[in-house]
């Protein structure tokens, strides 16, 4: 048989399962150890950098919510005196 190719359609069995703790499919059934929190020992925490945080936090993505909030807020949060009529 081929190490290649047609060696990995055979690959059928799970090795993570989920995690008593941290409730991801990352516990792994062999090592018995979660690859996401680290249980049974110490919980695993991210050392994110400060470049990572710029890259991935808040400000970096689609914003729907709070690109609203900022057009809002330059008017003072003032409504359209016809759609206020309306609501009431």
């Amino acid at each position: 048989m081929s190490k290649g190719t047609p060696s990995f359609g055979k690959r059928r069995t799970r090795n993570h399962l989920l995690c008593p703790r941290c409730g991801d499919m990352s516990y792994h059934k062999q090592i018995r150890r979660c690859s996401s929190c680290a249980f049974p020992e110490a919980k695993r925490r991210t050392r994110r950098s400060l470049k990572a945080q710029r890259r991935t936090g808040q400000g970096t993505g689609r914003m729907r919510y709070l690109k609203r909030v900022h057009r809002k807020s330059k008017s003072g949060f003032k409504e359209h005196p016809i759609l206020a009529e309306l609501r009431n």
